[in-house]
């Protein structure tokens, strides 16, 4: 699978713009600021409806603009399809596939699979629980449907169970028939859920440490480590146990939605113990984990989009990066760099793939040979 063709419409600083890119290694070159990121965030965008960096769909929409458009030509085999995802300021985001718009956004996500390594991805390792929660669930919603369908009723019974206990603790009373149906729906839809990160981490973890021994030369042992406090036998009887509790914080304590994985290094917590190069090696291995995750389930190899990564990484780790794309273990990849004479350098080498520059300035990005680069640089 890659994308043929993108074109945008008032996406963030573009008001206008159409390209065509090369089925395998395409690189936004351009200064900071230029909107190399954006360009990424807008194949993002049309494979998972939203923005990887905003959590506000309108902050993608050109400052004083109404309407933003994106629109992408994605072709596997011998089929071509056309997502367009569209926003107009006050309503809610349409997405098309091939002219159809969906019912539910939720039917659109796998579809077209993506990995993104950016440098905010350093959040999984140094933030809390929820920035973990949410980099997994990403990952199984793009593999199992069953599984986002679940996590979307489970979040939305959970936004009911917390608002009615906020309101019992301001009332002063509790109405247990009206709370008892959204205690059910979390335990209905919670205990699939820890089901199957279960068994998900179980096939995840022999690709993750593949990838971190290959990467650090497989100096240390690393693992993670999922934690629960909800026991799927006692699972009734916790959440009534927890009750007074949820009620004086006025949020529910006990379920997946506080769930944790545990990333450890040689049997230590990682964020304390681990080193700045070995949470660089911890996070890549994670990503790579991922793509290969999402490759086999699909049966293709998704989109990899890797922003600013070559001022974040040594030479070691550079190399093997540069291996594995040498070695086409990747499909079409997207690569931003502030410095393009370095990008035109690492790539000229790579006889067997095509590879396309494009040069970004303003919110506008143009076509350019690499000897064009060589030679200004």
């Amino acid at each position: 699978m890659h994308l043929q063709k993108l074109e945008l419409l008032n996406f963030k600083n573009y008001p206008e713009q159409a390209l065509e890119f090369s089925p395998d290694i395409n690189c936004l070159l351009g200064a900071n600021g230029s909107g190399k990121t954006n360009l990424l965030d807008a194949v993002y965008y049309l494979s998972l409806t939203k923005s990887a960096f905003h959590t506000t769909d309108a902050h993608s929409i050109r400052h004083q603009e109404e309407l933003m458009l994106i629109r992408g030509w994605f072709r596997r085999e011998e089929a071509t399809d056309i997502v367009q995802c569209s926003l107009q300021q006050g309503q809610r985001k349409l997405v098309m596939r091939n002219r159809k718009e969906y019912e539910r956004l939720s039917e659109h996500v796998g579809r077209y699979p993506v990995v993104m390594i950016a440098p905010n991805d350093t959040d999984v390792i140094r933030e809390g629980s929820e920035e973990r929660r949410k980099f997994f669930d990403g990952i199984l919603s793009q593999i199992d449907a069953d599984y986002l369908q679940n996590l979307l009723r489970y979040n939305h019974a959970l936004r009911q169970r917390n608002s009615l206990l906020k309101s019992f603790w301001e009332q002063g009373r509790v109405q247990h028939d009206l709370l008892e149906p959204f205690t059910l729906q979390l335990l209905q839809w919670g205990l699939p859920l820890l089901e199957r990160r279960l068994a998900f981490l179980a096939e995840f973890l022999p690709l993750f440490a593949y990838h971190y021994r290959h990467l650090a030369d497989g100096q240390e042992e690393v693992s993670i480590r999922y934690e629960t406090n909800l026991n799927a036998g006692e699972a009734d009887a916790l959440m009534a146990q927890n009750l007074q509790r949820d009620l004086a914080q006025q949020r529910t304590r006990i379920g997946p939605h506080k769930d944790e994985y545990v990333f450890e290094i040689g049997g230590h917590p990682l964020k304390r113990y681990g080193s700045q190069g070995q949470q660089k090696s911890f996070l890549i291995a994670l990503k790579l984990a991922q793509f290969d995750l999402l490759r086999d389930h699909k049966g293709f190899k998704p989109l990899l989009l890797l922003d600013d990564i070559f001022d974040k990484l040594d030479d070691k780790r550079m190399a093997r990066l540069m291996e594995l794309v040498s070695g086409h273990a990747f499909g079409q990849l997207f690569v931003t760099d502030a410095r393009p004479e370095r990008s035109a350098r690492l790539f000229q080498g790579l006889a067997d793939s095509e590879v396309a520059y494009f040069m970004i300035e303003e919110g506008r990005a143009r076509q350019v040979d690499v000897q064009e680069l060589l030679t200004e640089h």
